[in-house]
Order: structure tokens, then sequence, then C-alpha cells
């Protein structure tokens, strides 16, 4: 009868151990934060030294072999460049997660957008370091 029936007893919750997708997400979301706010710094300081301090128009091969006699200005393009495509794939992967519905075209993507970000990133890390700087 319905009344001696005994009340169902809860189980307790157990965790399910972190998954690799979950860890690899939550990496992808501090990167996110920390690129944007170097980013952040990055790009100002950019924009300032070269649309501000400097007229755009004198922008030529000069003023960058001038930069790029000091390393230092080299390591700063190069992490510019860095976190930059870094950032913007990362934001682009997590877009093609929420609206590629398909898995084998959602691995197509991702996958020319990975390599069109390799290609960039070692046509820019290519041209910052062979770029020819004259003597002072």
């Amino acid at each position: 009868s319905p009344a001696t029936r005994k009340p169902a007893t809860r189980k307790p919750a157990t965790r399910k151990p972190a998954t690799r997708k979950r860890s690899a997400e939550a990496w992808s979301w501090v990167f996110m934060r920390l690129s944007g706010l170097v980013l952040v710094f990055l790009a100002l300081v950019h924009f300032s030294i070269t649309h501000i301090v400097n007229d755009v128009v004198d922008t030529n091969y000069d003023f960058v072999a001038e930069r790029w006699h000091n390393p230092a200005w080299r390591l700063f393009d190069w992490l510019l460049l860095v976190l930059a495509l870094g950032h913007g794939v990362n934001g682009l992967r997590g877009i093609v997660d929420d609206y590629v519905r398909r898995a084998g075209a959602r691995t197509m993507v991702k996958g020319f957008l990975y390599g069109l970000t390799g290609v960039l990133m070692v046509l820019g890390t290519l041209t910052i370091l062979a770029f020819p700087v004259r003597p002072r």
C-alpha cells in the first residue's frame, strides 16, 4: 500500500572529474582575459607611437628600421603580433563552436583558422627577425 512505502533516499551528489575539454576551456578563458589586458597596453603604446608621437606620413622603412635597431622594440612588436593573433583565433574558435553545428565542418573551419594563424605568425616572426637594419 502507498502509506507503507518508504520514502526514496537520495544518494549524495558525486563530483565528476574535470574533463580535458573543461580544463582547456578554463585555460582558454584565462588566456583571453590576460591577453586582452596585455593587448590593451601594447596596442595603446603602439598607437601612441605610430599615430600621435610620430606623424603617420613619417611611418616608412626608415622609421621602422630606426625602431627595430633596438631589440626591445622587435620583442614588443612580436609580442603584439603573437598575442593579437592568439587572442583573435581563440575568439573565432569560440564563435565556430557556437555556430557551426556539424562536427566535420567545425573541424575543417577550425583547421583552416589554425593553419592561417600559423602561417601569419611565421610570416610575421620572419619579418620581424629578418628585417634588415642599417647601422646608425
